[in-house]
């Protein structure tokens, strides 16, 4: 049996009632956890697209799939490794403005993870941080060990394939070649 690696799951569907439901039963049955979800519109017009991370092995993940494509409304799935994506997540942290202001070096943790201050009142400031997970991370342990978190949050994967255009682009062209020939 291969190692468990991470894999993004990009799927391509309709905006459909119950979809979401009928996807995570399939990880569930491959006794898979969906590490992170991000859904949205695509970049085609009436189609959504959900990014799906989860740790399996190539021979689970190229199953769940094709179990993926089975479903009605969906109109392709594709998994993909790190290397074949760009990808960011975005992460929220709280602070206590009172120890934040108290920090010596808080220009030099911003600058350093490249963070922004998104709010800042008399009660808490709130940083904004995106990057790869690692990133986000790395700033909530240093801002745990010197202040505290008083909130934190971290959003799903969004991604994007390296290639000039999204895959489905490529086989929705293939198959409006197909049925213009056939016609």
């Amino acid at each position: 049996m291969e190692n468990k690696k991470l894999y993004t799951v990009i799927i391509f569907s309709e905006n459909t009632v119950g979809l979401l439901n009928q996807i995570a039963i399939i990880f569930t049955r491959r006794q898979l956890n969906i590490e992170t979800l991000s859904v949205s519109p695509s970049a085609i017009e009436g189609i959504h697209k959900f990014t799906i991370t989860t740790f399996a092995d190539k021979n689970t993940i190229e199953k769940v799939v094709q179990q993926i494509d089975k479903r009605v409304d969906i109109l392709k799935s594709y998994f993909n490794t790190d290397e074949d994506l760009v990808h960011q997540e975005i992460a929220l942290y709280k602070l206590s403005t009172e120890l934040f202001l108290k920090m010596d070096s808080v220009e030099r943790l911003i600058r350093k993870y490249d963070a922004r201050v998104l709010d800042i009142n008399e009660t808490c400031v709130v940083l904004e941080k995106s990057g790869h997970y690692e990133d986000t991370q790395a700033l909530f342990r240093e801002l745990s060990q010197t202040i505290g978190v008083l909130q934190f949050i971290r959003s799903g994967r969004i991604a994007i394939t390296k290639s000039k255009v999204e895959r489905l682009s490529d086989m929705l062209a293939t198959m409006k070649k197909r049925l213009e020939k056939n016609n």
